[in-house]
């Protein structure tokens, strides 16, 4: 059996250090906005480049109270892209505002900077590229389509977490840069978690303020805020973890290499644009043969997944709003994109497994 990621091996790599981390973690009775939090704030903040770091709840949350945090509500358009998960989309709508979809590049998956200019309008307040798999959006366009127009820039970073694009990470572009800290991404933990890095200490200042009930001190509320902080376990696992992201990206670019290697001739295998650095939290190929392989690799015990298969504005959620939207290439990404096991750890043996049972299912085909 070839799993999509593989937790365990990682876990049994660091198990001295994480269990040595948690449990002192409990040792010291502190849950909720005590060291570790603080400390790897500090510590991702020093990595990214960033001048704040404030870890929240979940990478949904990040999202969320960093719109909020920017200023953006109702009646505010925010432009991002349709091939992504709706996180990106339900939390432009939390606030109020309504997510403008615009379409994607057909080989990188990341929204088409030609087509934001295109989208904005008088009620623009905000555009949302999203580092979809671990490539990086063309930033260096996006950033300077949003200066022409004074428009805020939030990266959506979940997949992306340490990609270097142009001497810089993802995330340390814009207003603000959002992370998710699920237990699949490149730097996951046990559980949810997320992270907003910003450039400013108002911004900083405001999302501490709400993530912690609106609070900045104890009984004293100045806005409605929530209930969205990253818990002391969790902050000291990504201590341990976050001092090895570098190696787990290289791990995972060893095995996107190998693929690409073996798989050139059968799939489209995804672009190397020169456009910062992949960090594949998820390797996607295209293929209109995708049935054919995924109940191939299935017989041989091997995990796949199709990530996206309904755009969003193809979404129930969405529909109504969004029924003459024509998003072409999205949708047929979504038609033919299928996704490949891809771990830090994953052996030469299982990679090439997986590209003999490709070549075996389009063998005839």
């Amino acid at each position: 059996m070839i799993p999509m990621v593989d937790l365990k091996t990682q876990y049994h790599n660091l198990k001295g250090e994480i269990d040595r981390a948690v449990l002192d973690a409990l040792e010291s009775s502190q849950f909720i906005l005590g060291p570790n939090v603080a400390a790897f704030e500090q510590e991702v903040a020093d990595y990214l480049g960033a001048n704040h770091a404030v870890a929240v709840a979940s990478g949904t949350d990040a999202l969320h109270l960093a719109l909020l945090a920017a200023g953006v509500g109702p009646g505010d358009e925010v432009i991002t892209s349709t091939f992504t998960f709706i996180a990106t989309a339900e939390a432009v709508r939390y606030l109020g505002a309504t997510p403008v979809f615009v379409d994607i590049d057909s080989r990188t998956f990341n929204i088409d900077p030609a087509l934001i200019e295109q989208a904005i309008t008088p009620r623009t307040k905000a555009v949302i590229p999203v580092h979809l798999f671990g490539q990086p959006a063309h930033l260096k366009v996006i950033t300077e389509i949003c200066d022409r127009h004074g428009l805020l820039l939030i990266e959506d970073c979940a997949q992306s977490f340490g990609a270097p694009a142009d001497g810089r990470k993802t995330g340390t572009y814009g207003a603000a840069g959002c992370y998710s800290f699920f237990p699949s991404k490149n730097l996951g933990c046990y559980g949810d978690g997320g992270l907003v890095v910003c450039k400013t200490d108002d911004m900083a200042d405001r999302l501490r303020m709400l993530r912690n009930h609106g609070s900045r001190q104890r009984y004293h509320h100045d806005v409605i805020g929530f209930n969205s902080r990253l818990d002391e376990i969790q902050a000291a696992i990504l201590r341990v973890k976050l001092r090895r992201i570098d190696e787990f990206n290289e791990g995972r670019r060893r095995v996107a290499s190998l693929y690409n290697e073996l798989l050139w001739d059968m799939v489209q295998t995804p672009l190397i644009d020169g456009n910062g650095l992949h960090v594949y939290h998820q390797y996607t190929v295209m293929t209109n043969h995708r049935e054919l392989i995924m109940a191939k690799l299935a017989e041989a015990g091997i995990a796949s997944a199709i990530y996206y298969p309904i755009p969003l504005h193809r979404q129930a959620v969405f529909a109504d709003d969004y029924a003459d939207a024509i998003l072409p290439v999205a949708e047929h990404t979504a038609n033919r994109c299928l996704s490949l096991p891809i771990y830090p750890e994953m052996p030469e043996e299982s990679i090439r497994l997986v590209a003999d049972t490709i070549s075996e299912a389009l063998i005839g085909s």
